[in-house]
Parts: C-alpha cells; sequence; structure tokens
C-alpha cells in the first residue's frame, strides 16, 4: 500500500519563506488567539528535569488557580502512576518551582497548600518580591489560561504561515413564537393564592468567649419522659456483655504421679534445680521447684531417664525467656510421653488357624478338610459319616 500524504501539511511547508533545513525539527508556528498558555524555556528545556516533570509543571502552570493537583488526581487524569507522578513533583520541588506547604484552618483541619511559580530565578535573583502588590514584576496569582486575546507572539519570518481568513457563519432564522390560545372566561381556572410563610426567627449569636444558653421551652410544650413502671415480682434485666472473640481453652493442670515416693520427689527436686547448669536461663526460686516437683515425678514413673527428661526442657528454648517456670509447666504438661507398654503389649497376636484345601477323591472337587477322603456329597456313597 502507498504512503499516505497529508496535503494540508505540504501546503503548509511550501508557504514557509526561505530555505528548509536539511535535518531537525522544522517549526510551523500559527500564532494563538485564545486558551494559551506562556512557558519560559527554561522549564521546557530544563537540563536538570526529568521528561515527566516538565510535562507535569507544563500542566500545571496551564491550569486556573485554585485546581486541584494532588498526586491522586494527577494519576487518574494521566497514564502515568503514582510513584513517578510523586518523584516529579520532588523534582520540581527541589528546582524551585513547586513548593507545599501544610497549614491549618479556621475549624482546626490540615490542609496542603500548593504553591507553582513559573519563573523561580527571579525570585531567587530578587528581581521579584512574592507579597507586594503594584510593585514592578509582582507575581500574579490569577488564571493561567488567558482568554482576552493579547498581542501575537513574535515568529520568525522564515516560519510564518499565513493565517486563514475566518469563514462568515449565517445567522440561524428567528421562529415565530406561536401566541398562547384564548380561554373562555367560564373555563378559566383561577390561580390559588399564595401561601404566607412565617419569617424564620432570628438565633442570636452567642458572644465569643461566653458558653451558649440553653434553649428555652415552654413548660405547656414540653414531653414528659414517662417513667418506669415497677413490676412486682420480676426479674431485672441481664446484663450483656460483648461475647469475646476466641474463647480461651482452660489450662491442663500439671500431671501428678499415682504416688509421690520421697524417692522421685528426691530425684525431681534435684534435676529441676540441675538445670541452670544445663541452661542458664532456667533459674527456678524454691516455691518454683515445688510446684513443679509433681510433673517431674510424672515422667519419672512412666520410666522417662532423667537425661530424656532433661533434653525435653531445655532444647530451643526462646530468647529472651522472660518466665522460666511457667516454660517448664507448660512443657513438662504437653509434651508427657505415654506409659512404657509391658511385655505382653508388644507380641504379636496369634493368627487363627486355617484349615487347609483337600482333594476329594471321588469327584475331585475342593474342599476344606484336616485330613483327606470325600467331600461331603461324596460320603453318603461311601457310607461315611457326613
Amino acid at each position: 500500500m502507498d504512503t499516505q500524504h497529508d496535503n494540508a501539511l505540504a501546503h503548509a511547508l511550501a508557504a514557509i519563506p526561505g530555505p528548509v533545513p536539511p535535518s531537525g525539527v522544522i517549526h510551523i508556528v500559527i500564532p494563538h488567539t485564545n486558551r494559551f498558555t506562556v512557558v519560559g524555556n527554561h522549564l521546557a528545556q530544563h537540563a536538570g528535569l526529568s521528561l515527566v516533570a516538565i510535562g507535569i509543571g507544563v500542566h500545571i502552570q496551564s491550569l486556573p488557580a485554585g485546581s486541584e493537583i494532588s498526586i491522586k488526581t494527577l494519576a487518574a487524569r494521566f497514564p502515568e502512576g503514582e510513584v513517578k507522578i510523586a518523584c516529579a513533583l520532588r523534582e520540581l520541588e527541589a528546582h524551585g518551582y513547586l513548593r507545599r506547604t501544610r497549614v491549618r484552618l479556621a475549624k482546626g483541619r490540615v490542609a496542603t497548600r500548593t504553591v507553582f511559580c513559573n519563573q523561580p530565578g527571579a525570585v531567587l535573583r530578587g528581581a521579584v518580591v512574592p507579597g507586594a502588590p503594584g510593585a514592578p514584576g509582582a507575581p500574579v496569582v490569577a488564571a493561567a489560561v488567558r482568554n482576552p486575546a493579547p498581542a501575537p507572539a513574535l515568529v520568525r519570518e522564515h516560519l510564518h504561515v499565513p493565517e486563514p481568513e475566518p469563514t462568515r457563519v449565517p445567522e440561524p432564522a428567528r421562529v415565530r413564537e406561536p401566541e398562547p390560545a384564548r380561554v373562555p372566561e367560564h373555563l378559566r381556572v383561577p390561580e390559588p393564592e399564595p401561601i404566607r410563610v412565617p419569617e424564620p426567627t432570628r438565633v442570636r449569636e452567642p458572644e465569643p468567649g461566653l458558653a451558649p444558653e440553653p434553649a428555652r421551652v415552654r413548660e405547656h410544650l414540653r414531653v414528659r419522659e414517662p417513667e418506669p413502671t415497677a413490676v412486682a415480682g420480676a426479674r431485672p434485666a441481664p446484663v450483656r456483655l460483648p461475647a469475646p472473640t476466641a474463647p480461651k481453652q482452660p489450662r491442663r493442670p500439671l500431671p501428678h504421679p499415682h504416688a509421690l515416693t520421697p524417692e522421685r520427689r528426691q530425684a525431681a527436686s534435684a534435676l529441676l534445680a540441675d538445670l541452670r547448669r544445663h541452661a542458664v536461663e532456667l533459674v527456678l526460686s524454691e516455691e518454683a521447684v515445688e510446684e513443679l516437683v509433681p510433673g517431674v515425678a510424672a515422667w519419672l514413673e512412666r520410666d522417662a531417664t532423667t537425661d530424656a527428661i532433661r533434653h525435653a526442657l531445655t532444647a530451643d528454648l526462646p530468647k529472651p525467656l522472660k518466665h522460666p517456670a511457667r516454660l517448664l509447666r507448660h512443657r513438662l504438661t504437653t509434651l508427657l510421653p505415654p506409659p512404657l507398654p509391658g511385655v505382653h503389649d508388644l507380641t504379636a497376636p496369634r493368627r487363627a488357624p486355617v484349615t487347609p484345601f483337600q482333594t476329594c477323591d471321588g469327584c475331585e472337587r475342593a474342599f476344606r478338610s484336616h485330613e483327606p477322603g470325600h467331600c461331603r456329597d461324596c460320603r453318603a456313597p461311601y457310607g461315611e459319616a457326613v
């Protein structure tokens, strides 16, 4: 397919006086008469700003005063994300084009005030004094979009394009409005009289610094609340409390042996007191040792060795350990081993004897029997007992 040519662009290039540069961009300059914004080359050709920051700066400068330019607003307007737009705004702040401050409003709310300066270099040099009305070169806070037609911008002679002549638009034909139809006197509906609305009463504003007086209510307009009537023999209403989010399970009791002999008590007490030699964190008081002795005795009753008990209580301790007695109580309760099985419990169960198969001597069918011979059907002819 052949390449498409734009005839309007070709005519515009042909109307440029002088030689056309062999490479690079060619400007076709048409003066603006409305809806334009003057942007300095210090922003459009800034060497330290990214392309996104330059584009956002030009967009902000083209907006009227009071427009919303938050990060979410710009992200909803343009395809760039919030992270890229936030980086571009920080670039504009670093080079003096944008300034964002937090101010407190009259009602206590905090808002962000955004100020955009189109020439930050002039402010830094002292040529413009912000806040001096009427001074030469003072900044003007107004709409950035200028509708009145100012003097046309300067256009290069070799790039000037003649302006098109305005076309005359014919005025629309006036349509004569139809006259309202006349209604006979006996069919006319009288207009309703206007209802008078009483004027609102003026409320006296309280003086500053004084608390407002309570509103006075007339005695005959007050609505008395009904007093609760007491019912004889009625039970008081139960107090309803909010249900807990997760019910706590009751704490399991510390295991106790069937018979706490003096030997087991002495062995359990010595094992608990000796834990600090194997783990520095497990320093127990005498009261804690007396409380945990039944749990260790229950382990010893189930034929657990002292090394096994010590490994279960000292392995994988949390860092830092705040309550060693609570940790040992939890481990003695949850890690309690079952009793060792007896010798008879470990023997394999005996299998029931299985009757073998035999082949019948008469019909040669298989049947179960401990001795060879005939099956049940063949025993009668041979005179054998069934």
